[in-house]
């Protein structure tokens, strides 16, 4: 069986925490603002590799109404285990969430583009996009040319790390040549392959679009 997702509103509800090697783990709800889609075809991948390439990363298949929507994500925030408090903990982002109408979500399925097919997944087995250079990111398909600018797109992408010292891993929006936009965030541990989930209403209507960075466990120790 191909891999499913675990039950996300456990990432997203502020101080649900876990234990992982010992160290404690916090979660909280970052608000990212909010990111245009002006075609309403959502884009996730290594903007660093990928923003601004013809041809680049393909759409997911899914399409939206044009429109802004809000970015989520949930934090972990890391305490050695027995120790006390630092005053400036390490934090890493679990999942980023954007959140497409406020319906519940009922249901996950793999965010497919292309010609992926989930029928075509052995056990365990996911789509996803890969990470080299520590980031991640979401923006609209008619976004990518307006970023060919490679290397003025890297520092755009840089920018907003480097003014907060990298203290915080995100998600912020970037704004490029002809306002057209994309969200960029840490990729929690770093580089790796991370998939990218549709959640559904009870209608099967789009509720959001998750990227999963696998920073929580699933299997969560408790913390009693």
């Amino acid at each position: 069986m191909p891999l499913t997702a675990p039950d996300y509103s456990w990432h997203f509800t502020p101080g649900n925490a876990f234990r992982d090697d010992g160290d404690l783990g916090t979660l909280s709800v970052v608000d990212g603002g909010t990111l245009w889609l002006p075609s309403g075809r959502l884009v996730a991948c290594d903007p660093m590799a990928y923003l601004g390439l013809t041809p680049g990363t393909p759409p997911f298949r899914d399409q939206v109404s044009p429109g802004r929507y809000r970015l989520v994500a949930a934090l972990v925030t890391w305490h050695p285990a027995d120790e006390p408090a630092q005053a400036s903990p390490h934090q890493d982002l679990a999942a980023v969430r954007l959140v497409i109408t406020q319906a519940p979500t009922v249901s996950w399925e793999p965010a497919l583009s292309g010609a992926q097919c989930a029928g075509d997944l052995g056990p365990e087995e996911f789509y996803g996009y890969g990470v080299d250079a520590g980031v991640g990111s979401f923006h609209d398909a008619a976004a990518g040319p307006h970023f060919a600018d490679r290397e003025a797109t890297r520092e755009l992408l840089r920018a907003p790390f480097l003014a907060d010292g990298y203290r915080s891993p995100g998600p912020y929006v970037i704004t490029g040549p002809g306002g057209r936009q994309a969200a960029v965030f840490q990729s929690g541990w770093g580089d790796g392959v991370y998939p990218t989930w549709t959640g559904r209403d009870a209608d099967g209507g789009v509720t959001c679009f998750l990227t999963d960075f696998f920073v929580v466990p699933a299997r969560r120790e408790a913390t009693a």
